[in-house]
């Protein structure tokens, strides 16, 4: 019997025209763009489907957009595929997750990540942070690297996103340190990232009193799925515990290694990624081969998937 756990993407998953078909073929896709738009008093749908690519990849435009997009998604798929014992979402899809999960409303949600990313924009001017993505090279060897390159500043790993990939983030100066340093470590690649600010990292604290006053004003309600948090990854019910993840989040790693070891841990056989890209299937088939994981961000993949769940 499959045991099915939803996952939703973060930044960097965006591309123009997402969403687009699930508007025009499904109401309840269609619902959940209108109520975004109307929520944040701007077309946020005009932009997902029609770009321009550039207003796009500005972070207080991408954060929404992803989530709008991965709700749609979810809206469309729960009505017609199987619920999920689990869910889980890598770092901005985390809101996603709790969407999903009935803990957080569509609405505030969006207005949430809005401010998010608005904060995280505002942190670091332009230039002193950077990230880098280090692939090949162990977790703990380019953990280790950050800590020999920091010299008074701040580089540590931002993402765990499988054994060969570790992002990270900090100083620009000391990013690129500490990827010469994992170079020397045996490395296979140091690829810097085209990221607007340094996500997950110390610099990212100032935006934790101002993502809290926000987070104040909304209603949470208990996730009716375990929601296995970023900064834990371990499943969490509990509505008093959402807010203080969601804000511990912002400045630690996001360990989706253990996330996925979670859900296999938990009897997760199948995992669907609800929302544009496949980034986190990919993710998953190099952290284990127990999990078969599909992708769902239109209608032929809609179909496709509800095919494949139906023969396991």
């Amino acid at each position: 019997m499959a045991k099915v756990a939803f996952v939703f993407p973060g930044q960097g998953s965006q591309a123009v025209g997402m969403g687009k078909d699930l508007y025009e073929q499904f109401p309840e896709a269609r619902a959940v763009f209108d109520a975004v738009d109307e929520a944040l008093g701007e077309k946020l749908s005009t932009t997902c489907f029609e770009g321009p690519e550039d207003a796009l990849k500005l972070t207080a435009t991408t954060q929404p957009a992803i989530l709008t997009v991965s709700a749609a998604v979810h809206a469309v798929f729960q009505k017609r595929g199987p619920a999920p014992a689990f869910v889980a979402g890598h770092s901005l899809g985390e809101y996603s997750a709790l969407v999903a999960a009935g803990s957080l409303d569509l609405r505030d949600a969006a207005r949430a990540v809005r401010a998010r990313g608005t904060f995280m924009q505002e942190a670091v001017p332009a230039g002193v942070g950077a990230m880098a993505a280090i692939l090949g090279l162990a977790p703990d060897a380019v953990k280790a690297a950050c800590d020999a390159a920091a010299e008074g500043e701040i580089v540590s790993p931002a993402n765990y996103n499988s054994p060969e990939q570790t992002v990270i983030a900090g100083h620009a100066a000391a990013v690129e340190r500490a990827g010469l340093r994992c170079k020397e470590a045996g490395a296979k690649r140091v690829m810097p990232l085209p990221v607007s600010a340094p996500f997950h990292c110390a610099l990212m604290d100032p935006v934790k009193p101002k993502l809290a006053e926000v987070l104040a004003g909304v209603r949470i309600l208990a996730p009716q799925v375990p929601v296995v948090s970023n900064v834990e990854a371990t499943p969490n019910s509990d509505a008093s515990r959402v807010v203080p993840l969601l804000l511990s989040q912002v400045s630690a790693p996001v360990r989706w290694i253990e996330c996925v070891e979670a859900l296999k841990a938990n009897g997760v056989t199948h995992v669907v990624e609800l929302g544009p890209g496949k980034v986190l299937g990919g993710l998953i088939k190099r952290i284990t081969k127990d999990i078969e994981s599909f992708n769902v961000e239109n209608a032929a993949t809609l179909q496709k998937v509800l095919a494949a769940l139906e023969a396991a």
